[in-house]
């Protein structure tokens, strides 16, 4: 009988400590448990970068708005550095949320989308965002959820800053770029223009470049100087001349799916519009500054 009772004792005070750590008893400040969790995934690694510090706005502005209901998992490039990867694994439900270049939109069968990647369209950020967040945005926004039947939703519209050439000689005329090799965006529009510039367009992947212009693979390349010296390719032999073209005031999309989204509440989707909306001002922001910083 001792024996018995001390196992029935033993077995409560277990059951006590399961029951204490119920996710119906809130966190150690008090609030309660999220509700929600929406998992954001980009393809730089750098927390320098201004998709990781919008990534962060996001994840702050969101547990902000819902009182702790909801909060987010970030993925800084640990998910992959392949934007193509990454909105597979959105449309497959593995993510929530990603950021991605219009070309791959195009490669999905919405044409229209890849104006956003035709180079010398904007002049300036103001410029672009009187485009992306006027009329014209918020058509292409529609036509985009119409044309690929709900599948994805744009969120917002950030900007990867302005991209420059870079290579193993500066370029001053479009003649200097003949026979280069330069590794550009996998999107028609963009390819086209390079060619046209007498260059062989190449495809290399992001996480990939700096061991392909340290070694020779590519002559040259073209992004915006955030990203790129974040990632050191300006100290490769092959990308030590900027040369500063500002050909592409760049557009990416802050995408999500409409299964997610419309999955959501009521409340929920007021938390994440309001979300997102925050992260969008954290991405321009961020850029902007840095931006300045480098050409001032």
């Amino acid at each position: 009988m001792k024996r018995l009772f001390c196992l029935c004792l033993s077995f409560a005070v277990l059951l006590t400590g399961l029951t204490g750590c119920s996710p119906s008893e809130g966190t150690e400040d008090g609030r309660p448990e999220p509700e929600l969790n929406i998992i954001l995934a980009h393809d730089q690694t750098s927390l320098e970068n201004p998709y990781s510090k919008a990534a962060i706005r996001f994840k702050e502005a969101l547990e902000e708005v819902s009182g702790g209901r909801a909060t987010a998992t970030l993925h800084h490039g640990t998910l992959g550095e392949n934007e193509s990867e990454l909105v597979e694994k959105l449309e497959l439900g593995a993510i929530h949320l990603t950021v991605a270049s219009p070309g791959f939109m195009t490669l999905l069968g919405v044409d229209e989308i890849d104006m956003f990647s035709l180079l010398y369209l904007f002049d300036s950020f103001d410029h672009w965002e009187a485009c992306v967040d006027g009329e014209f945005g918020q058509g292409m926004s529609q036509m985009l959820t119409e044309k690929m039947d709900g599948r994805f939703k744009i969120m917002g519209y950030w900007t990867a800053s302005v991209r420059d050439y870079y290579g193993k000689k500066p370029v001053v005329s479009p003649e200097d770029l003949k026979g280069m090799t330069i590794r550009t965006q996998s999107t028609p529009v963009v390819q086209d223009f390079w060619i046209k510039c007498q260059a062989i367009p190449t495809s290399v992947a992001w996480g990939e470049l700096y061991q392909a212009l340290s070694q020779g693979v590519v002559d040259s390349s073209e992004n915006d100087y955030t990203s790129f010296s974040l990632k050191d390719h300006h100290k490769t032999d092959n990308g030590r001349y900027v040369s500063e073209t500002h050909h592409d005031y760049t557009t990416r999309l802050f995408l999500t799916t409409g299964t997610f989204y419309n999955a959501l509440t009521e409340e929920q989707r007021a938390w994440f519009d309001e979300a997102c909306r925050i992260a969008t001002e954290a991405d321009r922001e961020v850029t902007y500054a840095m931006f300045e910083e480098v050409n001032c």
